[in-house]
């Protein structure tokens, strides 16, 4: 297709036009030249669409921390495979994932939607999803290019790191991602080396673009276009959201002073019809329709790919999988209400949620005997019932209403179909609840802004409720809450009522998101410990279910510590003291301290495990599957140990000092030893480690199942120069997942990108000659063959 044919059709007007978005998720139809509305989609583990709410179900699946952990590159090319057809299902065209930055520091409250500490893992798992996606004829925009890598102050922060360490950590998984062919790349808020990321033109002109060759599109991350000529100069073809920002008319005039070439805007016009044609948007749909026409089950997927991710950390007397277990006491509050995803952007609505009691109550034979144990949430959840949102202009008449699958208001960008918002001044939550326990029950109001709360018509709550803070996106996702107390009889219904006085907005876009939350009446948390230690004592085995909350793991904030919120490892001492056989499920997207590890018989970590993550853990807990995953991230003892804990900027800048040494590298380093070290798993059968042949170029690896189960090992290849330097002491350099019966001997090769023996320096990437160890085996601390090779 002649793209400079399609743009010569056009005048300055309308190409300018096509480089902001039409809305909250689109770019605008241009049907002259054929061009179909691109709409963009958040992700990473489903495709919400252009809906931020239950209306809309999406597939749910595990964590990126997860899919990391699986090390399996062809089990996320069918991830990406699956994230595809759904992105097709709601009309999408490009979805805005994968987030591939780095795990810094383990106080990063985004490194849930984050691959790894390792940049090579990253990169390795980062384009198998890019390739999945676009395989189905969808978009990926891998984010956020670049060195965002933490959340505190990230619209302003400038972070300072040297060229070599960011062309060898933070540059190099968004370099094999571009070198896999993705389409698009979102750029991020914060500053490089003094430059925001939206005018980094060195950055996204001179390496991306021109030294990377990079064909795709660059869009902003959404608001981070802050400036008219640097942003168009800078090398950013895209600012979303839209129609309002900073170019449109000042860029069209910046064109015609001379001040922004013209021509720079004919490449952004390119690109974004580049990626038109690619997506099916551009000449009637007749784009690429993807590369699998056979229909993925998305549940088994879901289910799959937790199970391949659950990572079992200790397993002492082989207390899993379990064998005849009769009565088992599930015990925390994720085990009823699991927490499956991350906070924040990240976050989809699927059509159903498997619990841990639901999953493993649903096998056969086992009594399942639950309690709380301790509540760590600091919010109630929107309360699980049918809700009718009415919208009402300044005179309290009806303008539309819709429906909705729990009493949660969520619109962001644009209200229903049928909403005028020149006249919209209300939004109205109603829903009723049937009590079925007696004793006092708490609602809450959820939100930002002014509301009325009524139960039954009585006024309960008239009042603002203020954000304090300055990130809008965290006063979006985690906004305040107002409890009241109401006591019900068992059987008693009520009708609610939460109203929203005026609707909020920000850089153009409608902000709808307030809920009604509700918990049933419960008993003292030292009563609800002390049934939980009961509870355990009379069973066979005890599982607790400890988990992060959405105010430590979210978009928008970082994390404060490593520790478990409230009492869970008070919990989890009680259950352990009561029953030696006690196994902790913990649900967490990356590191918590867990000062009870040695105490218990098993530790299996579950991340956050998708939509299916009941059925998942009742298969890895009874063995009808192994756990599959590996650390793709190292766990510490305590938050004080850990190499790198530094995400405050001060005066405006977070230097990363530590140059390379992030993650096992600075472990090692530091001479101190983590609780688990990156690449640590264990599976329910056992391996050795045969022979080793290796050079430059590749490694070959033999090894046997020497258990009494079929199993899968995932082969790690690491690299160490000899002698003294400044670089790290040894590198992951490749990994292989194997897979073999009782007895089998199965080969593997690895092979070695030409980058394992390169380093940056003033004249480029130059390999660096002299003798090198190749070292394999399971994990960062389990080296078990060695190879000498010289380069």
């Amino acid at each position: 297709m002649d793209f400079d044919e399609l743009i010569n059709k056009l005048d300055l007007s309308t190409k300018i036009r096509l480089l902001t978005g039409a809305d909250m998720w689109s770019l605008p139809a241009i049907p002259e030249i054929g061009l179909d509305r691109l709409v963009m989609s958040d992700g990473p583990i489903g495709v919400r669409g252009e809906q931020w709410s239950a209306v809309d179900p999406s597939i749910a699946l595990p964590s990126p921390t997860a899919l990391a952990a699986t090390w399996d590159v062809d089990l996320v090319r069918r991830v990406g495979r699956l994230l595809a057809q759904e992105a097709r299902r709601k009309g999408v065209h490009v979805l805005l994932a994968p987030t591939i930055n780095l795990h810094r520091t383990p106080l990063g409250g985004r490194h849930f939607e984050c691959f790894s500490e390792d940049p090579f893992l990253t990169g390795e798992v980062g384009a198998a999803y890019v390739e999945g996606v676009q395989d189905g004829g969808v978009g990926t925009t891998p984010k956020h290019f670049v060195a965002n890598d933490f959340e505190t102050d990230r619209f302003t922060v400038n972070v300072k790191v040297p060229d070599k360490v960011l062309r060898e950590m933070y540059l190099a998984p968004f370099e094999r991602v571009v070198r896999a062919g993705a389409w698009g790349l979102m750029s991020a808020y914060n500053s490089v080396n003094g430059t925001t990321m939206t005018e980094h033109s060195d950055l996204v002109n001179g390496v991306l673009k021109d030294e990377w060759g990079f064909d795709g599109y660059v869009v902003s991350d959404w608001t981070a276009v802050r400036s008219t000529e640097a942003a168009a100069l800078g090398g950013t073809d895209v600012a979303m959201p839209g129609p309002n920002g900073p170019w449109g008319e000042k860029l069209e005039a910046a064109v015609r002073e001379g001040r922004v070439p013209e021509s720079a805007v004919d490449d952004r016009v390119r690109r974004i019809l580049r990626l038109a044609q690619r997506t099916g948007a551009l000449g009637g749909g007749a784009g690429r329709t993807g590369g699998s026409v056979d229909s993925i089950d998305g549940v088994a997927l879901a289910r799959e790919v937790a199970a391949r991710s659950f990572t079992l950390l200790r397993n002492e007397g082989a207390v899993l999988p379990f064998a005849g277990v009769r009565t088992l006491a599930l015990i925390g509050s994720a085990a009823d209400e699991a927490r499956i995803m991350g906070g924040g952007s990240a976050q989809v609505f699927p059509d159903r949620i498997v619990s841990p009691l639901q999953g493993l109550s649903e096998r056969d034979g086992v009594e399942v005997r639950y309690a709380l144990g301790t509540d760590p949430r600091l919010r109630f959840s929107p309360l699980n019932a049918p809700a009718t949102a009415l919208f009402l202009d300044g005179e309290g008449e009806l303008l539309a209403e819709a429906a909705v699958p729990i009493a949660e208001a969520r619109w962001v960008g644009q209200p229903p179909a049928g909403v005028d918002l020149d006249r919209l001044a209300a939004v109205e939550l109603r829903a009723g609840y049937t009590a079925d326990v007696a004793g006092e029950h708490q609602f809450s109001v959820t939100g930002v802004g002014r509301y009325t709360f009524t139960i039954d018509g009585t006024t309960v709550f008239d009042d603002a409720i203020l954000f304090e803070g300055d990130d809008p996106g965290a006063a979006l996702l985690h906004a305040p809450e107002r409890r009241f107390t109401h006591v019900l009889e068992a059987g008693q219904s009520v009708e609610l009522s939460l109203r929203q006085h005026e609707v909020a907005s920000f850089a153009g876009m409608t902000l709808i998101m307030f809920a009604i939350g509700h918990a049933n009446p419960s008993a003292g948390e030292d009563e609800l410990l002390a049934e939980a230690a009961r509870l355990a004592a009379e069973s066979d085995v005890a599982v607790v279910v400890a988990s992060t909350t959405l105010e430590v793991e979210s978009e928008g904030f970082d994390r404060k510590d490593l520790k478990l919120p409230g009492r869970q490892d008070e919990l989890i001492a009680a259950v352990a003291a009561a029953n030696p056989r006690t196994v902790v499920v913990v649900n967490a997207g990356s590191p918590v301290e867990m000062p009870w590890a040695g105490d218990v018989a098993a530790v299996l970590l579950t991340w956050f495990p998708g939509q299916e993550a009941g059925l998942a853990l009742a298969d890895v807990l009874f063995g009808d599957a192994e756990p599959g995953g590996r650390l793709p991230t190292t766990w510490p003892v305590s938050l004080e140990d850990s190499p790198v804990v530094d995400v405050t900027p001060r005066d405006g800048a977070v230097p990363y000092d530590e140059g390379a040494f992030i993650g096992y590298r600075g472990w090692e380093k530091s001479g101190r030893a983590p609780a688990f070290w990156f690449g640590h798993g264990l599976g329910y059968t056992s391996w050795t480690y045969d022979a080793v042949d290796a050079n430059t170029e590749s490694v070959t690896v033999s090894v046997t199942n020497t258990g009494e189960r079929r199993g899968r090992e995932v082969v790690q290849v690491y690299v160490a120069p000899a002698g003294p330097g400044e670089r790290p002491a040894r590198w992951l350099a490749g990994f292989a997942v194997v897979e073999a019966g009782p007895g089998e001997t199965v080969v593997s090769t690895v092979f070695l990108p030409e980058r394992t023996f390169q380093e940056w320096g003033e004249d480029g990437w130059t390999t660096v000659p002299g003798a090198y160890t190749v070292e394999v085996g399971a994990s960062f601390a389990d080296r078990r063959l060695t190879a000498d090779i010289s380069v």
